[in-house]
């Protein structure tokens, strides 16, 4: 995705339930919107990282985490970041995946921001990566609305991982979803 100038940086707003969406690259002027889900811990409840506590500790995650990150973007509302969306891709025998990941401010659940974000950065990922043929998503079991969100954005749920990844120190079931190149909707994105 790196190649693509308007893609890599901001990709073009989209206007879904009234909310104009645009996706950009975070810097660290976005820290006090950050701050507002970093701080949340019903959004960091089905998070692997902790709850941050302190302002201190946010510039730290973004310094050490989401800056570095090679394709990481703001989710934003009138150019304020209210979540975030990142693909991480894969090398050698699994080049041809990418994991995509998302989080978003609370107050902005059940609104259909995700999902547009999740659709954007998908319809991306495959006309930007020709190799690529899979996204793969996971959600914690009991994350009921990130369900919702990848099944609306044209994900299909593949199966449940018992106890698959520690969550705050706790072995979790998670479920594996996918999005295919071949799939239909793919060309509806």
């Amino acid at each position: 995705m790196e190649g693509s100038q308007q893609s890599s940086k901001e990709m073009t707003a989209v206007k879904e339930d009234n909310f104009d969406i645009t996706l950009r690259l975070m810097d660290l002027s976005d820290i006090d919107d950050f701050m507002v889900w970093a701080t949340d811990d019903k959004v960091s409840q089905f998070c692997t990282w902790k709850t941050c506590t302190s302002k201190e500790e946010a510039l730290t995650c973004m310094i050490n985490s989401v800056i570095p990150h090679p394709w990481m973007r703001a989710i934003c509302l009138k150019n304020r970041a209210i979540g975030y969306i990142m693909l991480t891709a894969f090398e050698g025998n699994d080049a041809c995946r990418c994991e995509v990941g998302y989080v978003l401010a609370s107050k902005y659940w059940g609104k259909g921001i995700a999902t547009r974000a999740l659709k954007m950065v998908a319809s991306t990922a495959f006309r930007e990566r020709t190799h690529l043929e899979r996204l793969d998503a996971w959600a914690d079991a009991d994350n009921l609305g990130s369900h919702r969100v990848l099944v609306k954005a044209g994900f299909q749920k593949e199966g449940v991982l018992r106890k698959y990844m520690l969550i705050k120190g706790k072995p979790r079931d998670m479920v594996v979803f996918s999005l295919l190149s071949t799939d239909p909707q793919i060309n509806q994105l």
